[in-house]
């Protein structure tokens, strides 16, 4: 059986119908990741899936190339949906199943928050394929919009479950299972297997095949991981001179708070660094608009929380730097999953100060290693003091104003 699986070279031999090979081509997809080959064949003979993955390891594909596969045969509206935590994850996942169904005409609709009901209600009138949705905008149209319904749904996939049954959830969840058919196809994908993710398992899933395309908790080999233990007033000097060091490399920073994404990337700012922040405080439109412009290489430097630590597909991160250490180390994978997607390399240099000392030991508990000292001579980052000081005074001050206008 082993041998069998190691000759799986294209998405032809994963059995997929040919419309769904050439989409993959034009996508520029040439081979499939070990996700993919996992778990495809199981869902084309109709197996319910449990799919543990990594960040950035083709998971998505795994499950739309299946439903597309069946639904090439059905051509049914409302043949599928896809329950996400996040509303740029929805977004994300709905412009996928468009890009790989484009050939067959396929429809999308995402229903998230942050976007008018009414606009959402007209495009379900349309009556598309897939609709990709966060739980609770679902459940509002499910109760409100009129002549709305799952019941004749053959698939039901939950994205990042192990986040989809954080207590916010849970009762929208429940309801969504009330409201659509026990006679259905059911994936469940996540990047760790808690509890929770069990109890669901049970709950919604029958005989399910598991498939696991990472330990437990792991990083990519092609990540390049390092820290520096730093005294905390000399934390922005030594992001300048990380920042400084690797010119032209495309980075992710993450914070802890929504207020020091702003901070910082305002102090990057007025040192010339092309910084843009993202974060939950932020509306739809500004997110969206940040991650385009990072995406398009506009603002090469985003800084972000851990809003941005999943789902979002931005496929060339050079380099992610936790400036503020996360206090669950499970969301240390989720950050440094970012970098080295699909293959390539990338670095994650995490900031360590001496109050955060304790989070860090956990994390190298987690992973199961000691990381590599990130090299720098002190004199040559204290070498950015002045400069960053003032920055960060002319930052404050924009802060302070913008504030007393609200």
């Amino acid at each position: 059986m082993e041998e069998e699986k190691e000759e799986v070279k294209t998405f032809k031999d994963l059995g997929l119908k040919e419309q769904l090979v050439e989409a993959c081509e034009s996508m520029g997809w040439k081979t499939p990741s070990k996700i993919q080959i996992e778990a495809i064949p199981h869902a084309l003979q109709g197996n319910d899936l449990i799919g543990l993955a990594q960040t950035g390891s083709g998971k998505t594909g795994a499950f739309a190339l299946p439903i597309l596969d069946a639904l090439l045969d059905a051509n049914q509206a409302f043949f599928a949906c896809v329950l996400s935590p996040t509303r740029e994850l929805a977004i994300q996942i709905s412009e996928q199943f468009q890009a790989l169904g484009s050939i067959i005409g396929v429809k999308s609709t995402v229903l998230v928050g942050g976007i008018d009901m009414m606009q959402q209600s007209i495009a379900l009138a349309k009556r598309p394929h897939i609709v990709v949705a966060t739980p609770g905008r679902l459940i509002d149209h499910l109760s409100n919009t009129k002549g709305f319904s799952l019941r004749t749904l053959k698939y039901l996939v939950l994205d990042e479950a192990d986040r989809l049954l954080n207590e916010e959830f849970e009762e929208s969840i429940d309801n969504i299972l009330k409201a659509i058919p026990r006679e259905r196809k059911t994936y469940l994908f996540s990047a760790t297997m808690t509890k929770k993710v069990r109890k669901l398992q049970r709950a919604c899933l029958r005989n399910p095949v598991k498939i696991e395309a990472a330990s437990k908790y792991s990083t990519v080999d092609t990540l390049k991981q390092q820290y520096r233990f730093v005294p905390a007033k000399y934390k922005d000097c030594y992001l300048v001179f990380i920042l400084s060091d690797i010119p032209g490399s495309t980075s992710m920073v993450f914070t802890r708070t929504c207020e020091s994404t702003r901070l910082l990337a305002l102090i990057l700012r007025n040192l010339g660094f092309g910084a843009i922040p993202i974060s939950g405080q932020m509306s739809q439109a500004k997110r969206l608009g940040a991650l385009n412009k990072f995406k398009a290489g506009e603002c090469p430097i985003l800084i972000c929380t851990d809003v941005a630590s999943r789902g979002l597909d931005i496929p060339s991160v050079d380099m992610v730097i936790n400036y503020d250490i996360p206090a669950n180390s499970k969301d240390y994978i989720h950050r440094v999953g970012r970098t080295a997607r699909a293959g390539r390399s990338g670095v994650a240099i995490s900031l360590v100060n001496q109050y955060e000392l304790e989070w860090y030991i956990q994390i190298e508990k987690l992973i199961g290693k000691k990381l590599p000292e990130f090299p720098a001579q002190e004199e040559e980052v204290l070498f950015f003091s002045e400069r960053v000081a003032q920055a960060k005074r002319l930052a404050l001050t924009v802060l302070l104003l913008s504030s007393s206008f609200i």
